[in-house]
Order: C-alpha cells, then sequence, then structure tokens
C-alpha cells in the first residue's frame, strides 16, 4: 500500500471500545479510520462519500445496520461488511441479501479483519476497471452470461441461477478451458460475499450441472478433475 495516500474506512457502531480497537489496527496499515456511533449519523456520512469501505454495526439503537444498509444501497455501491454478535446466521442471510459484500463477528481475529477488508476493496477496485469487460456477453456452447446484466441464457432462454450459482458459473467461463481448483472457486466467490468451504463447491456444482442440463458422467459443460476442481469446456470439445 502506497504510504502517501491513506485509505478512508468508515466504522460504525456503537461500541465505542471496539471502534477504537478497528481504529487503532488499522491506522499504522495505512488506513484513515472515521468512526461514527449512531446509525443515523453513519448514513449521513456514508452517503458524503470518500470511503473506501464501511464496517457497519448490525444492532444499533434508532436505525439499526439493516436501515442504514437498505438506505446506502440505494445510491452508493460501496464495499459494506457486517459485523454482527453472535454472527447469526439469520442476520448474514438478511445483510447479504440487503446488499451487504460481507459479514464479520464480532469475536474476529485481527488478521480475519484485514483479509476480509482486503477481499472486499479488491473486488471493489477490480469492478471499476473492467466494466466494460463486464458488459461483454461470455459465450460457452449454448449458454451467454453477462455480468454487467447479471443474465444467464441456455439456448436464448432465461436461467434462474442463484447469485452464488451465478458466481461460480461466471467464474468458470471467464477461464474456459483452464482447471479451476476449489481453493480457486472459493477465493473468488468468497470475495463477492457468499460464505463457502470446500467440499460444499461440489454440491453447487450439482444444482448448476442440472440447470444447465449437463451430465456429471458424461458432462458437456463442467469437467470434473479428479482431486483438483473443475473445467468448463466447449461441448464439442
Amino acid at each position: 500500500m502506497d504510504g502517501s495516500e491513506k485509505r478512508r474506512l468508515l466504522v460504525v457502531d456503537d461500541d465505542r471500545k471496539l471502534c477504537g480497537l478497528i481504529h487503532d489496527y488499522l491506522e499504522p496499515l495505512g488506513y484513515d479510520v472515521e468512526m461514527r456511533h449512531t446509525g443515523t449519523e453513519g448514513l449521513q456520512e456514508a452517503q458524503e462519500g470518500g470511503y473506501e469501505a464501511i464496517f457497519l454495526d448490525v444492532m444499533m439503537p434508532g436505525m439499526d445496520g439493516f436501515e442504514v444498509l437498505r438506505e446506502l444501497r440505494k445510491t452508493s455501491n460501496i464495499p459494506v461488511l457486517m459485523l454482527t454478535a453472535m454472527g447469526d446466521e439469520a442476520d448474514r442471510i438478511v445483510g447479504l441479501e440487503l446488499g451487504a459484500d460481507d459479514y464479520l463477528p464480532k469475536t474476529f481475529s485481527t488478521r480475519e479483519l484485514l483479509a476480509r477488508l482486503r477481499a472486499v476493496t479488491r473486488r471493489s477496485h477490480l469492478a471499476d476497471p473492467v466494466q466494460a469487460e463486464q458488459d461483454v456477453d461470455w459465450v460457452v456452447g449454448k449458454i451467454r452470461l453477462n455480468e454487467g446484466t447479471h443474465t444467464v441464457l441456455l439456448d436464448e432462454k432465461p436461467l434462474d441461477l442463484t447469485a452464488l450459482e451465478f458466481a461460480m458459473l461466471a467464474c468458470l467461463m471467464r477461464s474456459k478451458g483452464r482447471v479451476k481448483s476449489r481453493e480457486q472457486l472459493i477465493e473468488e466467490v468468497s470475495e463477492r460475499k457468499f460464505d463457502v468451504f470446500d467440499r460444499s463447491i461440489d454440491v453447487h456444482i450439482s444444482a448448476l450441472r442440472k440447470k444447465i442440463g449437463d451430465d456429471a458422467k458424461q458432462p458437456s459443460y463442467i469437467r470434473t478433475v479428479r482431486g483438483v476442481g473443475y473445467q468448463l469446456m466447449e461441448p464439442d470439445a
């Protein structure tokens, strides 16, 4: 990181001690950390812009984190990491559906905090230069995918994919012909806000295969490379 230009972060949490801990950990690493302790103040500050990412607490008096996120997403795609006291699954699902990029239980380690922050901001930085590329259709056989419009067509008919299935298919299509390990798939889709682990990749691939009409035993598109991962191929390859 270039120490001559600090990256601005916003922490919105009524727990002043936690805000201070995040501030004290990230400031020496080249981040300029601002803190707000109510949802209303946090939303106003976030809407003024200029921040690279926001840490947003779920449970706050008055306007809670979900309300803040809902309002923020009307005007901004800034990366948001939700902070949850218990890492409750229901909170995670609601936050992700409202547009959060990731979540952190408040028992996080500083190493995990930094890793997740770097992941969501890396994704954000990559999104701007390749916006034109995202508007290009990726085509393999009868599958046509466009990341800009978030659409997938199979034989010109729309496919109903979950967000995670879409992310995995996009990852495989961008790397057509190359083998993607489970670890690589996890890394790429995890940056897009999903909570996945090694063997769950196989379950999601299985569901994706069914939707594109692929046969795991004689695949036309997604080939299993035993002990490694998966490879997307042209049907006639």
